[in-house]
């Protein structure tokens, strides 16, 4: 089983930059997708295949906004956590499978005034791990998306310039470092312990083509799912978004 993560950095800008013909590359069998910036009536006369959609777009047009293409629809879908003041952005999305939860999250950025650091430190990352905790009482959990941090100096080109800025605040990296205290296994450090390893790229000064990046994309797993792991990955030869795809082979 092959699931992939793409922040497309909008939908319909991914679409025309031939978003379609990179699926066959892609070849996922679940396909999530973050900061789609789009209602599903602004694609409508979209073919996406063997694909069935499920959408959990913001209330506020153009901004933010999930989607999960699958092959194998799920037996249950939920959006949000049930929390109106987390869910009016669309940023997460669990589909419940015969033996997992997929879950897909566009974890909120935190601007780089750092405004929005409190909500995310003291309230979203808090509220996210217990989502993921809850349904794991059901069943092992897949979670995959723009988390929006680089967990550890290995995670981004610049790390001594960065520190305290947007995505490498001590406080974001907490957050990531309470969902590994919490048993869920970070899929691509599972095989890779490599530096050079990048997931999004800022549109600045050539910064993709001299691979000054961040990994700020992951796939986490239920550890009772580590010995299911076969692969993980990051495919950076992929463009048409500042982010590439990253996904785990899951047997």
């Amino acid at each position: 089983m092959r699931i992939v993560s793409w922040n497309v950095n909008g939908l319909r800008s991914a679409l025309d930059k031939g978003l379609l013909d990179k699926l066959p590359m892609l070849n996922a069998d679940m396909l999530c997708l973050q900061e789609i910036k789009a209602m599903p009536e602004q694609v409508p006369d979209v073919d996406w295949g063997e694909y069935g959609l499920h959408w959990n777009p913001a209330e506020r047009k153009g901004y933010s906004g999930t989607l999960i293409l699958t092959r194998e629809q799920p037996i249950n879908v939920m959006n949000g956590f049930g929390i109106a003041k987390h869910d009016d952005e669309g940023r997460v999305i669990s589909a419940e499978y015969p033996d997992f939860w997929l879950v897909t999250v566009y974890t909120p950025n935190v601007k780089n005034d750092l405004s929005r650091l409190p909500y995310r430190h003291k309230q979203w990352d808090v509220e996210f791990l217990k989502h993921v905790k809850k349904l794991e009482k059901q069943k092992p959990v897949v979670f995959c998306g723009d988390l929006n941090v680089a967990h550890r100096e290995i995670d981004l080109a610049r790390p001594k310039q960065n520190v305290g800025s947007a995505g490498f605040t001590d406080e974001e990296r907490a957050g990531m470092d309470n969902i590994i205290a919490a048993g869920f296994v970070d899929s691509f450090r599972e095989f890779n312990q490599d530096g050079g390893n990048y997931s999004w790229w800022s549109f600045r000064a050539g910064a993709r083509q001299r691979n000054v990046g961040w990994r700020i994309d992951y796939v986490c797993v239920s550890g009772s799912l580590q010995k299911n792991l076969r692969n993980a990955f990051i495919m950076p030869e992929l463009h048409g978004s500042d982010h590439c795809p990253v996904g785990i082979e899951l047997q």
